[in-house]
């Protein structure tokens, strides 16, 4: 058992690095590279959810991807249970998988719209035999449908017949038929209705709790991140700028990244909302084919000096647990 099991940590991902190759022809090498995820650093303890926030494009779902090995990695480490994925062969690989699942956030796409309900979430217990027999895993299936709130007669439908809540529910059925230690939510609820939203975060909590499941919960929709995440990591450009638990990075936020960020989420009452501070961002999101030197987010940043477009600045622990990557911080 290594020293990252005994602390409760369950995934740890050490300077995780993922550039993807552009440009180029049949005889030629690529042109350019699009560092989607240069250089991030986390770690998720049992039981946690980690909410990964930020903006489209910023990496976060590369980052998820990694983690699952659905894309490998250009460097760095992926330790999930004291074994690094990264150094895994296909083979390896097969057997770590059931314990690692993921809900995707189209419950559309992500479903086989030939095959039925019954069918889509019983598969995966015929593929790694973890039910056997037949009768058994259909007893399963109905067992997995009402944990997530469907009825029996949902294992005949097809996923066209469902609604978007009720296909993202066969998805969450389908992850739990693996009984996974490690689940990563990719922005599971934002192409849901909002009430329909909050169906969805309750049943993930309830689920949580019942069976001790861990998430890394991926999304740009920073109020919901709130609900259901022990701490946040806010990502911008590929890289991890703050990390901190939820109630401190929402009540003292130290990067001016996140400051913006929450600074754009509309609070209910109207005279809070007119007496607060709105932090609005010059110019646009670099492109992630050529990152800015130094800081990666100094361009926009409004309180900037001369040393931020010089010098990276490290991931560094300001406080007790609370990190952030910030010359300033």
């Amino acid at each position: 058992m290594t020293a990252a099991t005994r602390d409760g940590v369950i995934l740890e991902v050490r300077d995780l690095v993922k550039h993807f190759p552009v440009g180029g022809g049949l005889f030629s090498g690529p042109q350019a590279m699009v560092r989607a995820v240069n250089g991030v650093s986390f770690t998720i303890r049992k039981g946690e959810t980690l909410g990964l926030v930020g903006e489209s494009g910023c990496g976060k779902t590369t980052t998820g991807r990694c983690i699952l090995q659905l894309e490998r990695p250009t460097s760095g480490s992926v330790v999930f249970e004291g074994r690094d994925l990264t150094t895994m062969d296909a083979p390896e690989l097969r057997k770590v998988r059931r314990t690692i699942q993921v809900i995707f956030q189209d419950p559309y796409s992500s479903l086989n719209p030939r095959m039925t309900v019954g069918q889509i979430v019983a598969e995966p217990m015929a593929v790694h035999g973890l039910v056997t027999d037949a009768v058994k895993r259909q007893a399963r299936v109905r067992e997995l449908l009402g944990r997530v709130g469907l009825l029996p007669q949902h294992a005949a439908r097809y996923p066209h017949e469902l609604s978007g809540g009720q296909r993202q529910r066969v998805g969450i059925a389908r992850a739990l038929a693996m009984e996974p230690s490690l689940i990563v939510c990719d922005e599971p609820v934002s192409a849901l209705d909002v009430s329909i939203q909050a169906q969805i975060i309750n049943l993930l909590e309830d689920l949580q709790a019942e069976f001790g499941l861990t998430y890394l919960f991926v999304a740009h929709d920073l109020a919901v991140v709130r609900h259901i995440s022990d701490r946040v990591a806010v990502m911008y450009l590929g890289k991890i700028v703050e990390l901190a638990p939820r109630k401190e990075l929402y009540d003292e936020p130290l990067h001016p990244y996140t400051r913006a960020l929450l600074s754009a989420v509309p609070i209910p009452d109207p005279e809070l909302e007119m007496r607060r501070e709105h932090i609005v961002l010059k110019g646009e999101v670099p492109s992630p084919l050529k990152p800015p030197p130094g800081c990666v987010f100094h361009p926009r940043c409004p309180v900037a000096i001369d040393r931020c477009s010089m010098e990276v600045p490290p991931l560094r622990e300001v406080k007790p647990g609370h990190w952030a990557a910030c010359l300033l911080a």
